[in-house]
């Protein structure tokens, strides 16, 4: 029970106490704060006291792309933490291939009667994906937040990291080292953060006359089998070093790296996305591309909550700059 407390306490961000009075229904708590404490049970996996079982949190719809990559379980704990504090409980929808569609999703949120949806990836960030079931979020005027670039056009509020800032400081990394034949392993064609770091990565290669070869970009399903398949292409083609979308295509590139009998970072050195879970822990530990998932999880929470609260929050872009980690898949070109 102690422990219980201490969990639902940190979660809901208040006091051990407090959580005790609202488990056995004492008096002098603020709604707010009750609905947080309530929210945090849901999220914790507690159980409710019986005599709250029936008092259901507000639901708010997470979607994501899938659980592979260790960053989403990251960023749906983050939000899962701030909607809590608000007296909110996510319900999480992964996608999985041939699994249900984000159409499917959203039938059953809206079921769900869910007060909004965050979605940290899907349909809207591609291109060549079918967009209308978004329509349908539009004309029930279901406050809505986005994460990451998304398709023109949409009326969700964003929140993103910014790509032409991750591309240039990987671009600029890899130079400083001496690297001219960089490649790119990145998420699919359609795919709109890819189409934004690949062009960033263009203009920033061509300013430092340094540009980028297209027979070293290669496109991937952000799996660490298709990054190893991939990266294998690109060091074919000559490249030095390579620049990854993602975390587990950066693992993906190492392998490559090793089954052609080279040594990372001695022979080729490999750049990630994301920094997420144990990147600092792998052999050798990759230098990657930090997303600052803290700020953007809460500004998401924060802009939904807003947009239920019925203010008008923009649907511009809130861009979050990320941080290049060096660590030691990264050396001065052989």
């Amino acid at each position: 029970m102690t422990r219980r407390l201490a969990d639902v306490a940190a979660r809901a961000g208040v006091s051990e106490a407090t959580v005790s009075r609202v488990l056995n229904g004492k008096p002098g708590v603020a709604d707010e704060t009750r609905s947080a404490v309530l929210s945090a049970l849901d999220v914790l996996g507690y159980e409710r006291p019986s005599k709250l079982r029936g008092e259901r949190a507000r639901l708010v719809g997470l979607v994501l792309p899938e659980l592979q990559n260790p960053i989403f379980p990251a960023l749906a704990d983050v939000i899962g933490s701030h909607l809590a504090q608000h007296g909110l409980t996510p319900v999480l929808c992964t996608q999985t291939l041939g699994g249900v569609t984000e159409s499917d999703y959203i039938d059953l949120l809206l079921e769900q009667q869910v007060a909004g949806v965050i979605f940290a990836g899907g349909d809207y960030a591609m291109a060549d994906m079918p967009h209308e079931h978004y329509a349908r979020l539009t004309r029930r005027r279901l406050p809505v937040v986005t994460l990451n670039a998304s398709i023109e056009g949409l009326p969700f509020a964003r929140v993103v990291c910014d790509d032409d800032v991750a591309a240039e400081q990987a671009m600029e990394h890899l130079i400083s080292l001496g690297h001219k034949r960089i490649g790119f392993v990145l998420g699919a064609e359609q795919h709109i953060p890819t189409r934004r770091k690949l062009a960033a990565a263009r203009r920033w290669g061509a300013a430092r006359h340094v540009p980028v070869d297209d027979l070293l970009v290669e496109y991937s399903d952000f799996t660490q089998q298709s990054g190893q398949a991939a990266a294998a292409r690109a060091i074919a083609n000559g490249a030095t070093g390579i620049l990854c979308a993602s975390d587990p295509l950066a693992l993906g590139a190492i392998r490559a790296a090793r089954r052609a009998g080279l040594e990372v970072p001695r022979d080729i050195s490999v750049v990630g996305y994301d920094d997420s879970a144990f990147m600092a822990a792998v052999d050798p530990p990759l230098t990657t591309i930090r997303q600052p998932i803290e700020a953007m999880g809460r500004a998401a929470v924060t802009t939904l909550v807003a947009r239920m609260a019925g203010t008008h929050t923009a649907t511009d872009e809130l861009l979050y700059e990320p941080e290049l980690v060096v660590r030691r898949s990264t050396a001065p070109r052989p």
